[in-house]
């Protein structure tokens, strides 16, 4: 099941939090999964930020462990989020595949981005450096909820000799042209 199979019953970045999982079909919490992630990538920028981290269970667990970063407390996730925001400038985020189990979701994504800060700790990029990212996420969920998000950052030289993904037919890309997106705050 991918994201565009699913319905919506609320706006983008938004997920009613308050349904009985327990009633829930295998179906409904895998689409109620992908829902929840959807709404928290929708609501990473540093206006929204609370609204990803509130899709977060009590005990939440944040890795970046090609970085060596390892998160428990949601006021430190915010602080890394704001560091992100502040270091690099999203250009274009394709998107390869999501999909989802009744615990876990999985989205892989091809990020091009340039950097602008010094907040990502050992991202290995300077200021005005242009990289392609690999961006796969691993969130377990729990109760309707993410329990921990995993985030394995391949970072390479954009159009550099190991910026090389087979992206599948059927990709969607959204390109930041048209104002801030990360980066500019």
């Amino acid at each position: 099941m991918t994201s565009e199979t699913i319905q919506h019953d609320t706006a983008p970045g938004e997920v009613d939090l308050s349904v009985d999982i327990a009633s829930m079909t295998r179906e409904e919490l895998i689409a109620h999964n992908l829902r929840v992630v959807e709404a928290h990538f929708h609501n990473e920028s540093p206006e929204l930020v609370d609204r990803a981290i509130a899709l977060y269970g009590p005990e939440v667990v944040w890795e970046a462990p090609a970085r060596g970063v390892l998160l428990t407390d949601p006021a430190e996730v915010k602080d890394a989020y704001m560091g992100i925001y502040r270091t690099v400038h999203f250009n274009k985020a394709t998107t390869l595949r999501r999909f989802a189990t009744e615990d876990y979701v999985f989205d892989d994504q091809v990020i091009d981005m340039t950097v602008v800060g010094e907040e990502m700790p050992h991202l290995g990029f300077a200021p005005g450096d242009r990289i392609s990212m690999r961006l796969v996420h691993c969130f377990e969920m729990k109760d309707g909820r993410i329990a921990r998000e995993i985030a394995y950052e391949v970072c390479r030289p954009f159009k550099g000799p190991t910026d090389v993904d087979s992206i599948p037919e059927g990709s969607v890309s959204e390109e930041f042209n048209d104002g801030p997106h990360f980066g500019q705050w």
